[in-house]
């Protein structure tokens, strides 16, 4: 995982430095693997071309970690709908850069469009630097945090980073074979193009939705649940699974996109607000350090699921078909709804407990939205089996 470093070093180095320098290296690589075709040894391009991408990779963590960071610290209690909003631009850059890159591929050829972006990267990189607040937290030299390892143990946060893997395994196993799935259409490259535009333009519509809902009516777990039904309806569809006994169409996967860019948005909003509520509720220090853990714990599980999607989707469409293939998402949700429902099912909000930890130490009024309040209160060992020795805080489970 290239983040991992990135997120332990990102409350030392700050963030602003962080993003600065991750979108610098983004930059570099990117330019570099625009005159790759210049390079006419085999081995060597092949060399180059793993190298770049693997420095690429440690820049592009860096600088999604600290942006997420970021958003944390800024918008302290609008975390969901901010982050919504980043996804939304994402979303975007998932339908403006196939049209752009292949305009300037046509125009100028392989080296234009790794150019042109490293470009527009560096320009990014300077703009930022210029208006970009600097993130200072004092509050992270005299608390103890806690890395990756500690905080997978906290049941919440174990769910959502599984949610994380499970949307992120969704839209590689897409990208990867819907192309092939839609082969005895014979659709025009046009057409083609559309049909992946649907899954992203859908997500970058409704992540702001599912990001507002998380911050003011629906808690995370909920909205996991409703986006893990979707997905399910959507890849059931998408096949579709045999068993349903309906046979393949264009409108027909149409709509399975549209119902899975739905839920997909919805997982991975909601992943990240949950985790880092989990995480500040659950005893993390509720400054820059545990924002970047969460940061660096989302973009991991995201990588790690865009990894293991495509790998053992394309095992299983070799062997099985693209119905069948559709199975390891599908009970990867079941798996993800059951698991939520089961965690929301075990908790109860015991008589008496108005407002979390958080109100109560601003001395403000109890929130009326009853959907907003914690699930369980006591008392535990926040270190959960660590060797440290940390005080022991109020659990409350969101």
């Amino acid at each position: 995982m290239p983040n991992k470093g990135a997120f332990q070093k990102l409350n030392k180095l700050g963030p602003k430095f962080v993003f600065n320098a991750g979108i610098f290296t983004t930059a570099s690589c990117s330019i570099l693997f625009g005159f790759l075709d210049k390079v006419e040894d085999t081995r060597l391009f092949i060399g180059l071309s793993f190298a770049i991408r693997i420095v690429e990779a440690m820049g592009n963590a860096g600088f999604l970690t600290a942006s997420f960071s970021i958003i944390a610290k800024e918008f302290p209690d609008n975390v969901a709908t901010t982050f919504a909003s980043l996804e939304t631009f994402f979303g975007i850059g998932l339908i403006v850069g196939p049209t752009v890159g292949g305009a300037l591929y046509q125009l100028g050829g392989y080296t234009l469009p790794f150019v042109s972006l490293g470009g527009v990267l560096f320009f990014t990189a300077v703009l930022t630097f210029v208006l970009l607040p600097n993130h200072d937290d004092h509050s992270c030299k005299d608390s103890k945090g806690g890395g990756i390892r500690r905080a997978l143990r906290v049941p919440g946060i174990a769910l959502a980073a599984f949610s994380i893997i499970s949307a992120s395994c969704s839209i590689g196993f897409i990208q990867a074979l819907l192309e092939p799935h839609l082969r005895p259409f014979e659709l025009k490259p046009v057409v083609l193009g559309l049909m992946f535009v649907i899954n992203g333009g859908v997500y970058a519509l409704c992540a702001p939705a599912w990001g507002w809902l998380c911050d003011n009516h629906l808690r995370p777990k909920v909205v996991t649940a409703v986006s893990a039904v979707m997905v399910i309806i959507g890849f059931g569809l998408m096949g579709p699974l045999p068993f349903l006994g309906v046979a393949p169409s264009l409108g027909l996967i149409s709509f399975a996109l549209v119902v899975h860019g739905v839920g997909f948005g919805g997982e991975v909003v909601a992943a990240f607000v949950d985790a880092h509520r989990e995480a500040v509720y659950n005893g993390f220090p509720d400054n820059l350090d545990t924002y970047s853990m969460v940061s660096g714990l989302w973009t991991s599980m995201f990588a790690f699921g865009a990894f293991v999607g495509p790998s053992v989707a394309g095992i299983l469409y070799d062997h099985f078909g693209f119905g069948y293939a559709t199975l390891l998402v599908v009970i990867m949700h079941v798996v993800l709804l059951a698991a939520v429902l089961l965690f929301l099912a075990t908790r109860r909000r015991p008589a008496g407990h108005t407002q979390p930890p958080a109100d109560k130490e601003k001395g403000g009024d109890a929130p009326a939205d009853q959907e907003k309040l914690p699930l369980l209160t006591g008392s535990f060992d926040s270190s959960y089996g660590s060797e440290d020795n940390v005080s022991t805080s109020e659990l409350v489970v969101w």
